[in-house]
């Protein structure tokens, strides 16, 4: 896919969002009343809509409560190119409902899409404004909350770490980051990165023109491309919190999640960085494979590693 291509392809997306035309998600199976038909433990989670009060005003977002004291708590933003998803999407319903089982309070974030005519800094703002107010009404220690996300959530997510070192709300215990990009232009990646990237099909990969008309709609004509609180590949990162970055195999943004590990890692940041084998881009939002089950377990026993106790 050339530059062109991919420009017309994502425009042609974003004019459909705008237009109501999308359509709903086509599965029948990933409901929450499906999902808690298949995995009972979800149903022991209490779930609240609400509004969260940002700078420009207040926007939807989801509370996920444990049953007993949480053992930690996660401020958590799904993916979607920065103009899609929402949290009824596998990837920010299921995904906290199955920590919240596991003993964590979840905040799921609906941050303000880059449609009609929004763009960065507004969804990052959104999720900075929705961190400072978890941290503040949660009733759960700093010590123990995490901020992360998935995809377009991975970056605002590492971007608003960025914003949180500089002073601008409490550090998170940790960030966890699933599948991120956080670069403009893709890195070169390892040898074993491209060569499973190879094996998707063409509708499934990431090139560099699909990345740049992503970049290009969020930052909008007015930001640079090299803004840290944008893309956080362009931060100096002395003094972030601990990194958890959990890529796909068989995807071009583990390219940027494994430059955005080394990168953490020569600031003397601590880090994990792992790929799920056999998955590819947005694998949590397919909850009934054996690659998303095996992310949560993973996520889970990250957020417990660097949580200590959580109550105030």
């Amino acid at each position: 896919m050339n530059d062109v291509d991919a420009a017309t392809s994502f425009a042609a997306v974003i004019r459909s969002l705008e237009a109501g035309t999308s359509g709903p998600d086509p599965r029948t199976d990933v409901d929450t009343a499906s999902l808690v038909e298949r995995y009972p433990q979800l149903g022991t989670v209490s779930v609240r809509d609400i509004r969260v009060p940002v700078r420009h005003g207040d926007i939807a977002a989801r509370l996920y409560l444990p049953t007993g004291a949480p053992r930690g708590a996660l401020v958590w933003a799904h993916g979607g190119s920065f103009i899609g998803g929402n949290l009824d999407m596998p990837e920010a319903n299921w995904v906290s409902l199955a920590l919240a089982a596991r003993g964590f309070t979840v905040l799921s974030v609906e941050y303000t899409k880059a449609l009609f005519g929004v763009h960065f800094p507004v969804p990052s703002l959104d999720l900075l404004d929705a961190w400072n107010w978890a941290v503040a009404e949660l009733g759960v220690s700093v010590d123990a909350m995490h901020l992360g996300g998935a995809s377009a959530g991975g970056c605002l997510s590492a971007g608003v770490g960025v914003r949180l070192r500089d002073g601008q709300g409490p550090l998170p215990a940790s960030l966890v980051l699933v599948y991120p990009l956080v670069h403009t232009v893709l890195p070169d990646g390892s040898a074993a990165a491209r060569a499973a990237a190879e094996t998707l099909s063409p509708g499934d990969r990431f090139p560099q023109s699909m990345v740049t008309a992503i970049a290009d709609n969020y930052l909008g004509a007015e930001q640079s491309a090299t803004d840290p609180y944008a893309y956080a590949g362009n931060a100096q990162l002395t003094g972030m919190p601990p990194i958890f970055i959990l890529n796909s195999e068989r995807d071009e943004h583990r390219y940027s999640g494994e430059e955005f590990a080394r990168q953490a890692m020569d600031a003397g940041v601590p880090v994990n960085v792992t790929y799920e084998p056999g998955s590819r881009h947005g694998h949590l939002d397919r909850p009934h494979t054996v690659e998303a089950q095996r992310s949560i377990a993973r996520i889970a026993d990250w957020l417990d590693r660097f949580s200590t106790d959580a109550s105030l």
